[in-house]
């Protein structure tokens, strides 16, 4: 008999999570607003290599998964908070053995009784390769992204990208609107910044290193970007997080 999914969640969040415990193919979670998971299924956690959801709850992307893949789900997450749906897009999703798998991908945002926005649910489902080949342009844009990804400390510009993934200056931004609600260069500088959270976080690198190696010019570029996108500066993100406190979210 399948082991139900154990949640110290509210009974109407928990039963979802056992609900979708049943579908073996389709991964369900909801994360609080500051990413936190607060319910997943058992083909989540299967996913991530984890035997209960005790060893997930509370834990970002961040602490699941490699910092490239976490900082895309992150980025579709703020997305979500800010009341967006994700519809059908179809990404590779990283699993804890290094392998990938393709998915179609869907989030909605959750709302208290006033309509606040106050969490994110999903659902991913595995597809076949015939899915994934109708899928072409998702593969495309995958494969901008990613070289942005590998090449964040040098100067990009859309041509480059473009050429990249095979696609026309023009397909190539239309691509990004549809996708991530912003142009490549927004794109860009926005993952930039996110990524550069991980080490003001978890290392003691010194800030004009972490600037350096994430595209900017200099530490003042880099502070004024970090504050554009996160209404902090570096030091004073780092000093926040490093103590960041336990959640009482409940939904």
């Amino acid at each position: 008999m399948m082991r139900r999914t154990k949640s110290r969640l509210s009974p109407d969040a928990a039963a979802l999570a056992q609900l979708f415990d049943c579908v073996e193919s389709v991964q369900f979670w909801i994360k609080d607003a500051a990413g936190r998971y607060r319910a997943m299924n058992r083909a989540c956690l299967l996913d991530y290599g984890l035997a209960s959801f005790a060893e997930a709850e509370g834990k970002t992307d961040f602490d699941l998964s490699p910092a490239h893949i976490a900082t895309q789900f992150r980025l579709d997450d703020e997305l979500v908070l800010h009341g967006e749906t994700i519809v059908n897009r179809v990404e590779l999703i990283g699993r804890f053995d290094h392998t990938a798998v393709w998915c179609m991908t869907n989030k909605v945002p959750l709302r208290d009784a006033r309509g606040k926005v106050i969490a994110t649910a999903g659902v991913a489902r595995t597809l076949a390769g015939a899915e994934v080949v109708s899928s072409v342009t998702d593969v495309a844009l995958a494969r901008a992204v990613d070289f942005m990804r590998g090449h964040l400390a040098e100067a990009i510009d859309n041509e480059t990208v473009a050429r990249q993934a095979g696609l026309s200056v023009r397909v190539l931004e239309r691509r990004f609107r549809e996708a991530f609600r912003l142009s490549p260069h927004q794109y860009l500088r926005r993952l930039r910044v996110r990524l550069a959270c991980h080490p003001l976080v978890y290392t003691q690198r010194v800030l004009a290193d972490i600037a350096a190696a994430h595209g900017f010019c200099d530490q003042s570029h880099f502070g004024r970007e970090f504050r554009r996108e996160t209404g902090m500066t570096p030091h004073e993100y780092r000093e926040k997080f490093r103590r960041r406190p336990q959640s009482d979210f409940r939904l």
